[in-house]
């Protein structure tokens, strides 16, 4: 299982913490979208948008839940 899949496992599992620990020190495109959803979920837009900016894309317009499936399924086809 890829560090993505695990940490989307325990962000929909509700483990926030491990789910950051797990994916902060990754920098590739996905595993920044997921650190930059983590950042969402909190309530940090800034933080967020730095993540995503690192992936190459501007934050997310769709509800976090969606955003939130578009990378559970994103992390799953690694």
């Amino acid at each position: 299982m890829s560090t993505q899949s695990r940490a989307m496992e325990m962000l929909v599992s509700n483990q926030w913490d491990a789910a950051h620990q797990l994916i902060q020190n990754e920098s590739d495109p996905l595993s920044c979208q997921i650190h930059g959803l983590l950042h969402l979920i909190e309530g940090d837009r800034g933080n967020a948008a730095y993540w995503y900016q690192r992936a190459g894309l501007a934050l997310p317009e769709c509800s976090i839940e969606s955003e939130k499936e578009r990378l559970l399924s994103q992390a799953f086809q690694k």
